[in-house]
């Protein structure tokens, strides 16, 4: 990791510069009336030695930091990842996180700021709120959807489950996914029994799906009160591979063989037909004002919302099978065939990879809604890794490969389905 220093004034303060010989014995080390400013006082921990360290910048959304020093040694281990450069960019070298070349002013606080911090309460441990993560899961249930499911979509407010297959979508109620032998709530057949979705998204109200699939078409459904199709927009592709939503469930992107489509999903309008390089295509993800595309030819890449244009491309060695992003859209996770899964900041030049070392068909990434761990399936595994210190949470095994997962947006239950069910999971804190 590199070197993090904390100047004040001009003077850099990092013990990682002066050499061991050139350093003052702790004995010699006299207080200086100008070592100190506010910011760095307001940054030691109560009952640190006064002698500066080097310092992290705290954010306001730490989970999304990625810090490699407490994981799981027996499993995913997080590494430096430096093979896969942006056009033109270098790597930061530091792990996500990690803030260098900090700034704070030399001048000492007066007596009026001192009288104000001194009159700050401390706050009580207890008072802290912290995220929690899930030590294990218990399989509650399973969903017999009766042919096989290729896209799974779950929902919080209340608890549904609606699996996608062929000729026809299945929805759960929550009462079902405690037991094994319930029937579908509803079932919304396509005119075309031929119809197979690969694809679906859950907006983020949950009022809505969308689905996409071998089909030519996108279909937009209504949830509620009553499950019906809203609108099908005509694509131009025979087979759609992959789904995305912005944040705000204003844009749709679909990824098809060379090229993605853009729609306006308010006015069911298709705005760009963006072609992409061949084999580059298989996964889309969106972020802000970047999409992301990969795909067989190895290479993820980020292109510009506004312009089109092509901004960065890391060669990832092997095939990538899965794009997702954390709920602040800061980092961009890709699961690749190998198994390993990249981790690259969607607006920094920093990538790191968590490495598995082995060879997987099919791979599958959620992130919580909380931001705090994610699920990675792995043919027939699940792994449940911690965020920001990839430490793994638990691991599951099913019996048959895992084809799409998904998990309800209060954290609650995680879904996967496989051949011809779906199996659900209720998530232990």
């Amino acid at each position: 990791m590199a070197a993090m220093f904390l100047r004040c004034g001009s003077h850099p303060l990092s013990g990682a510069e002066i050499p061991p010989t050139l350093r003052p014995s702790p004995a010699s080390r006299k207080p200086s009336s100008t070592a100190h400013c506010t910011k760095c006082l307001l940054r030691r921990p109560p009952g640190a030695p006064r002698d500066l360290q080097p310092v992290t910048e705290m954010h306001s959304m730490t989970q999304q930091q990625w810090d490699p020093q407490a994981q799981d040694t027996a499993g995913l281990q997080p590494m430096h990842f430096s093979e896969a450069e942006p056009e033109g960019g270098t790597s930061s070298g530091s792990y996500p996180g990690a803030t260098a070349g900090q700034f704070c002013s030399s001048s000492l606080p007066n007596r009026e700021v001192w009288s104000f911090l001194k009159a700050i309460p401390p706050i009580p441990d207890e008072a802290i709120v912290t995220r929690k993560s899930p030590r294990g899961s218990w399989r509650v249930g399973t969903l017999h959807h009766g042919k096989r499911v290729s896209a799974i979509a779950v929902s919080s407010a209340p608890h549904h489950v609606y699996t996608c297959g062929t000729g026809y979508i299945r929805v759960w109620d929550e009462d079902a996914l405690h037991a094994s032998d319930r029937a579908p709530q509803a079932q919304l057949d396509f005119q075309d029994p031929q119809n197979r979705v690969l694809t679906c998204k859950l907006f983020p109200d949950e009022q809505s799906l969308i689905t996409g699939g071998m089909a030519q078409a996108l279909t937009l459904w209504d949830l509620a009160p009553t499950p019906q199709i809203r609108a099908q927009m005509a694509s131009t592709g025979s087979i759609c591979y992959s789904l995305a939503l912005s944040s705000d469930a204003h844009i749709c992107l679909a990824s098809f063989n060379g090229f993605v489509e853009i729609w306006d999903v308010r006015n069911q309008i298709l705005i760009r037909k963006h072609e992409v390089p061949p084999y580059a295509s298989r996964c889309v993800d969106i972020t802000g004002f970047k999409f992301w595309t990969g795909g067989e030819d190895t290479i993820l890449y980020s292109w510009d919302m506004r312009s089109y244009q092509k901004l960065q491309q890391h060669s990832l060695c092997y095939e990538i099978l899965s794009i997702t992003h954390d709920p602040s859209e800061e980092w961009v996770l890709a699961g690749l065939k190998m198994s390993d899964i990249v981790i690259l900041h969607a607006h920094r030049e920093e990538k790191y990879k968590a490495v598995v070392q082995r060879y997987s068909q099919r791979h599958n990434l959620k992130f919580a809604s909380c931001g705090t761990y994610f699920v990675a399936t792995l043919d027939s595994t699940i792994h449940c890794l911690a965020a920001p210190s990839l430490r793994r949470l638990f691991q599951t095994e099913e019996c048959d490969d895992i084809l799409c997962c998904d998990m309800s947006s209060d954290s609650q239950y995680l879904v996967t389905g496989c051949r011809e069910r779906a199996t659900v999971y209720q998530l232990l804190y």
